[in-house]
């Protein structure tokens, strides 16, 4: 294991999944294990105070981004930071925390890419990117069920900051090593979560799996429902997976073993057999659903981050550890 702590960050518009992710990143490692920091933490201004200047939360001028690049730093080289507390219920302030980072770090929130020296903090970068229209639905969904909002309030905010979400956090993708995107399949007729597909871009930023066994005619009984494509991201090659919602149990835990044989040291972290946390999602009515593509995302992010402290597989031959290309 690597002497340092290891760093992934998670970034993305508001209600685009972050926590979430970050949650179930941090249950597969063990809760203990990792540290996990908000930048929304970092606000220059409380909620009123935005309100009077006229400033969205979305604004690199509304976040301290100087001391978020302080305090990645002092992370990366394993010391504590006292923290700063925004409270979204109050949208004040709470006195400071100590942190001291664990074996590992997950950085989520908006302006987590905004300079180079946060971006070089990082060992891994997620960039979460569902349709505007999902990203909609989810924040109406959170802020009118957790933050007391109505769904015209919710509405009006999403206008109102479209264009620092323009300007300042879609702009951040560029920086990413895997895109994550969400979506709902053609053919459903209503918002499901449970049955979202995903389409995760993989940069060759970082070394991918090695996934060629998903081409393979009926190699892995992957269907149609896990697929595996070259393509173009912001005009750059890219390798793009896809894993549809109604992927079954034997396709998912398929893929899961093409994972595991590039590193077989991650089945003791995370497998879908072994940790039932992996992929939960809260359903339209408050019940705890599974979501496979939830999972699988969550199983490649830690297979990066496993990857990033340095436990490896021993080497059997020169291509075990190449990108897909």
């Amino acid at each position: 294991m690597s002497q340092r702590p290891i760093i992934l960050g998670i970034v993305g518009d508001s209600a685009a999944g972050k926590t979430t992710l970050t949650k179930g990143i941090a249950q597969i490692l063990g809760e203990d294990n990792v540290t996990i920091i908000c930048t929304d933490d970092y606000h220059r201004y409380d909620r009123k105070q935005r309100a009077e200047k006229g400033i969205s939360a979305l604004h690199p001028d509304c976040n301290y981004l100087d001391i978020i690049q302080q305090h990645l730093s002092l992370l990366r080289t394993g010391q504590p930071i006292l923290k700063p507390i925004y409270n979204h219920t109050t949208g004040s302030f709470d006195p400071p925390e100590y942190i001291e980072p664990r074996t590992y770090v997950i950085v989520e929130g908006l302006l987590g890419y905004s300079t180079r020296g946060m971006r070089d903090s990082y060992d891994v970068k997620v960039y979460l990117a569902p349709p505007e229209s999902l990203r909609t639905q989810w924040k109406v969904r959170r802020d009118t069920r957790k933050r007391g909002y109505s769904e015209a309030e919710v509405l009006e905010q999403l206008r109102k900051r479209e264009f620092d979400s323009e300007a300042f956090i879609r702009p951040q993708r560029q920086w990413a090593d895997v895109i994550v995107s969400f979506y709902p399949s053609e053919s459903s007729t209503e918002q499901n979560d449970l049955l979202l597909n995903v389409r995760l871009v993989l940069r060759p930023t970082i070394p991918h799996p090695d996934l060629t066994e998903i081409l393979k005619p009926n190699g892995n009984h992957l269907g149609s429902a896990i697929r595996l494509e070259l393509g173009r991201d912001m005009g750059k090659p890219v390798d793009v997976l896809e894993v549809d919602g109604h992927a079954t149990d034997e396709q998912v835990k398929a893929l899961e073993r093409i994972l595991c044989n590039d590193v077989p040291y991650l089945g003791q972290f995370c497998s879908l057999e072994g940790n039932q946390d992996i992929g939960k999602v809260i359903g339209t009515t408050g019940e705890t659903l599974q979501s496979y593509p939830l999972a699988l995302t969550q199983l490649l992010i830690t297979y990066h981050m496993l990857k990033a402290a340095n436990i490896q597989p021993p080497r059997v031959s020169v291509t075990s550890d190449s990108a897909t290309s």
